[in-house]
């Protein structure tokens, strides 16, 4: 007996049933029964005819799969009874033994994943519950799976897009934020350089005694003054300025990078989708082609030949494999996808932290250079203080996700 073979319950079919010669009854795992002819390797679900001269029907489809590797079917292995595939963190149990069979159960099957914009979904009616990546926060790798209506309605909007646009607006914020502070040194600048002139200014100068020298410290204190200025502008320009300015300078280039990237294998994923679907009304018609030859032959309208019906069958049979190999494709590109999204949103969320930190500590020494500057001033950068100190790159995240949010369902493999 081969592997993974379940020999029927003693006095049940094997008493009563009398199977052509060279086909033995097996049950599956799932407990569902299936056919085996030893000389052929072939397997059906249906029970094969005993009727002289008429071949054994294999049913719509061969429905025995080869072995699986990390959810997938690895092709050219015998006949054995059908297997539960892979259970990953991102994948459901698929039951594979509906492959062909116009039983009950496939519509089920069917019905437990649903397909839109090529990538494939658990069904919201059957969908079992799915546990976050990162269960404790509000991370992008868990709620960008689904595509969005652009904001016109014309089109979708890629879940990652979103992600992209958001670094790129926070990249732009980011340069504004620095063109502030180059205007907020123009104005030191300015300032000073008045104050410089004003301390020059020959107004009272002729005043004598005491008092003409307490009047010619007031001009001096306002040449201090602006000393002090063109020195915080200048370290406004090196500490704040030009690091907000040089920060992640060839950030947009990487963007475009990953965003080549993962758009490429959203489209390897929208062609495997096409040739699976392909495959699937190829082996529709193969099945459609078998059933009516092997009716004719039964009722005797043709003079089809057995050799007519093997050669119906083996098509019939290669179609299905084909469909098998397109759905093993087409889940292999969607596990790849899967995988660079996990991998790129986590990158993208360590950029956007960094970023807020960077942008959070510079501004931070900006108002310590202005209370350096001008203690007298104190009062109007404490607002600004107390507002830094309440920065938190993780709440921005949440309240952002909330918003923007495409849906926090992860894909699962296509059901055969």
């Amino acid at each position: 007996m081969k592997p993974g073979m379940v020999p029927p319950p003693p006095g049940e079919e094997s008493q009563t049933v009398i199977l052509p010669p060279g086909w033995q009854s097996y049950l599956s795992p799932q407990g569902r029964r299936y056919y085996v002819n030893t000389t052929t390797n072939e397997t059906t679900w249906e029970r094969p005819s005993s009727s002289p001269g008429i071949p054994a029907s294999p049913g719509p489809h061969r429905s025995s799969l080869p072995p699986t590797v990390n959810g997938y079917h690895a092709s050219g292995t015998p006949a054995h009874p059908p297997e539960t595939a892979h259970m990953s963190v991102r994948k459901s149990t698929v039951d594979s033994q509906n492959l062909g069979s116009s039983s009950p159960g496939k519509k089920q099957s069917k019905e437990s994943t649903i397909t839109i914009n090529c990538v494939t979904f658990p069904h919201p009616d059957t969908m079992p519950e799915q546990q976050l990546l990162k269960p404790t926060e509000w991370s992008y790798c868990d709620y960008f799976w689904a595509d969005k209506k652009d904001s016109q309605g014309n089109g979708n909007v890629a879940g990652f897009e979103l992600l992209l646009q958001k670094q790129l607006k926070g990249k732009q914020m980011q340069k504004e934020m620095s063109e502030f502070i180059r205007e907020r040194i123009k104005i030191e600048e300015e300032y000073a350089k008045n104050l410089a002139k004003l301390s020059q200014n020959s107004l009272a100068a002729q005043e004598e005694g005491s008092l003409g020298e307490a009047w010619a410290q007031v001009k001096k204190s306002l040449a201090d003054e602006a000393e002090v200025h063109l020195k915080f502008s200048a370290k406004l320009h090196s500490e704040v300025e030009k690091p907000l300015m040089n920060f992640r300078e060839n950030f947009k280039k990487d963007l475009k990078k990953c965003d080549h990237h993962i758009a490429d294998l959203r489209k390897q994923l929208a062609s495997r989708y096409a040739s699976v679907e392909k495959a699937r009304k190829a082996l529709t018609e193969r099945q459609r082609d078998l059933e009516m030859k092997t009716q004719q032959l039964e009722i005797k309208l043709s003079n089809k030949t057995e050799e007519d019906i093997k050669k119906a069958r083996r098509k019939s049979t290669q179609a299905g494999d084909d469909l098998m190999r397109c759905v093993d494709l087409y889940n292999q590109a969607q596990s790849k996808w899967f995988e660079e999204m996990v991998t790129t949103t986590l990158e993208l969320e360590r950029l956007e932290v960094e970023r807020v930190e960077m942008i959070r500590q510079h501004l931070c020494q900006y108002t310590q250079l202005r209370h350096e500057t001008d203690m007298f001033n104190q009062s109007t950068v404490e607002p600004v203080d107390q507002l830094l100190r309440k920065v938190d790159p993780a709440k921005d995240r949440e309240l952002w996700v909330r918003e923007h949010k495409t849906g926090n369902i992860r894909p699962v493999d296509m059901e055969i």
